[in-house]
């Protein structure tokens, strides 16, 4: 698999990639109508925009850290296609994937308490994927879909906390946050062996869940449609893990504490779609721990955005080398919406 941003800024590469989609393209009876445009390259992805006849679609091309997304859209077009985008083509040994313009993003859309409730609303309709695509858990794994599932947490705490070692030696701020860390284990053991104990199936968790990955059809309103996309850092995990990054934000642009009604509202809407799995005074409990756990797989996520920017001499590296650590230390925070 070639990949990297050198790879992916070569003309022999772009010429390749072009090639392959208009070929794509035409197997579906669909014209190119102008040239190309490559705004988006990053160490772990990149993306190409294509003019057509049909409107816009989007090549992308993933790193190896990424590339089961390709694979992992099939599932998706499968088990749950209204609430994704739905390829047009992918070639699962190179990573790459061909897919339809979604459209305006939510996040362009509205601010403040509308994004909120259009957020939350999302969050309601993420949960009836979750909800769905639960039977598939085994797919996914074999997909390549991380497996951050309750009862591998400890492990990936532990993981974690040794793959926070490089460069704290000579730094005593970050070397004591590491040690506050990892002397916090016992703590972390009974919050993974509380999850572990949940009765909802594992599902998958986004892990990235922000209103720029969500494309939104509701004309500006708090109230519409979603469709879900960048799956670059999805993993398998109990299914509660997937609120984690939406609810601090529907907290934060409602400008609400944890006990405020807009917030709880946007809460209980999620929670009660697991009501038949689980016993429904359990869940807020259950969400909180879930949510607080599932932050050591974020931290595994920078780290991997980091090496493989590190690996190509992309600044990123250095630029966002203290948020693994800052992820983990989160894990610890009272605040359990608190991402690092």
């Amino acid at each position: 698999m070639d990949f990297g941003t050198a790879v992916w800024s070569s003309r022999a590469w772009q010429a390749a990639a072009v090639e392959w989609l208009d070929h794509r393209l035409a197997d579906a009876g669909i014209r190119r109508t102008g040239p190309v445009a490559h705004p988006h390259i990053r160490a772990w992805a990149t993306a190409v925009r294509v003019p057509t006849d049909r409107g816009t679609y989007w090549f992308k091309a993933c790193s190896p850290g990424t590339a089961f997304e390709v694979r992992l859209y099939a599932v998706l077009a499968e088990r749950v296609p209204a609430h994704v985008l739905r390829p047009l083509a992918a070639d699962p040994d190179r990573a790459w994937i061909l897919l339809p313009d979604g459209g305006p993003l939510l996040g362009e859309q509205l601010s403040g308490p509308a994004l909120a409730r259009a957020l939350g609303a999302a969050l309601v309709q993420y949960g009836r994927v979750q909800l769905d695509l639960m039977p598939a858990a085994g797919r996914m794994l074999a997909a390549g879909v991380a497996d951050m599932r309750p009862a591998a947490m400890l492990q990936q705490f532990d993981r974690a906390v040794a793959m926070t070692a490089a460069g704290v030696r000579d730094d005593p701020d970050r070397r004591g946050r590491r040690a506050a860390v990892a002397a916090a284990r016992p703590a972390v053991e009974r919050w993974c062996a509380t999850v572990a104990q949940s009765a909802l199936p594992a599902s998958l968790d986004h892990n990235d869940l922000h209103p720029r990955n969500i494309f939104w059809d509701g004309a500006g309103s708090g109230s519409g449609q979603a469709r879900f996309f960048d799956w670059g850092d999805a993993v398998l995990a109990h299914p509660f893990a997937a609120a984690l990054v939406p609810l601090g934000m529907v907290r934060r642009f409602l400008d609400e504490p944890l006990d405020g009604p807009g917030f709880l509202a946007v809460r209980n809407a999620y929670l009660d779609l697991f009501r038949d799995l689980a016993p429904a005074e359990d869940l807020p409990a259950m969400l909180e721990t879930a949510c607080r756990v599932a932050k050591i797989a974020r931290a595994h996520t920078w780290q991997r955005a980091i090496g493989a920017a590190a690996e190509q001499g992309d600044e990123a590296a250095d630029r966002f080398r203290d948020a693994p650590l800052d992820t983990l230390v989160a894990v610890l925070d009272q605040d359990w919406l608190t991402v690092g």
